[in-house]
């Protein structure tokens, strides 16, 4: 993780910690320099990312002020940061369907920049909130990037693992929504019934240095799914 990137996790955890309100005021930028031991530019990009995100609001010569309300059980659409720490408040479980090393379809090569003859790991999953159906998962990995996945993994936290396990730096996330029907076969993994509605989310997340490692597809169950967005004009 980038030291700019850290500043802003520390920051956003100050915040949850303390249960900072809409409007309160955080320490002044010298004297985050003087905190975290790093330079102005440091500190300003920091803040940048936590203003993006809708944590924080900066007003020219009055300071740097909290601007999230926060909803439990709601999914941030603008955080990389995955389920496991988005709904930290929630009991989250996983069951794998398929883990497996292959070649990539079309649309899966095109999206991570690699040709039809690499390798690629195929994780199929659905995710659980309190034991409710929350999404159906298909992710595509790319293999010379994301050296090595088991269960176990897949399991817990893949997020967490490429950051904490493989000491990667995921940088952006590129997202397209549709929304549609459940075919039958989502509808059966989802517990619902096919014709039902769904919001379907397609994720390609990059490292820091631009390269795509992750090709996600997420069909969310419409009953247990919350989202919020939060922009900067």
């Amino acid at each position: 993780m980038l030291k700019y990137q850290h500043i802003a996790d520390a920051l956003e955890k100050y915040i949850e910690e303390h249960e900072l309100q809409q409007g309160d005021k955080l320490p002044v930028l010298q004297d985050l320099m003087n905190q975290f031991g790093v330079s102005k530019s440091t500190v300003t990009k920091a803040l940048e990312l936590l203003e993006t995100k809708g944590v924080i609001f900066q007003v020219r010569g009055s300071g740097i002020f909290v601007r999230r309300h926060k909803r439990k059980g709601y999914i941030s659409l603008l955080s990389t940061k995955g389920f496991k720490k988005i709904l930290e408040d929630f009991q989250i479980t996983s069951k794998v369907i398929e883990l497996d090393i292959r070649k990539p379809t079309t649309e899966a090569a095109l999206n991570l920049n690699v040709g039809l003859d690499e390798d690629v790991y195929y994780v199929k999953r659905i995710r659980y909130i309190h034991g409710q159906s929350l999404c159906l998962e298909e992710s595509y990995f790319n293999k010379s990037v994301i050296t090595y996945l088991n269960n176990e993994i897949i399991n817990e936290s893949i997020f967490h693992y490429i950051t904490e396990g493989l000491g990667l730096n995921v940088g952006f996330t590129d997202m397209f929504l549709h929304v549609d029907k459940l075919t039958e076969e989502e509808a059966d993994y989802l517990g619902l019934e096919k014709g039902d509605p769904k919001l379907y989310v397609e994720s390609i997340f990059h490292l820091t240095n631009g390269q795509p490692f992750d090709f996600s597809k997420v069909t969310y169950n419409y009953v247990q799914s919350q989202f919020f967005v939060q922009a900067v004009l």
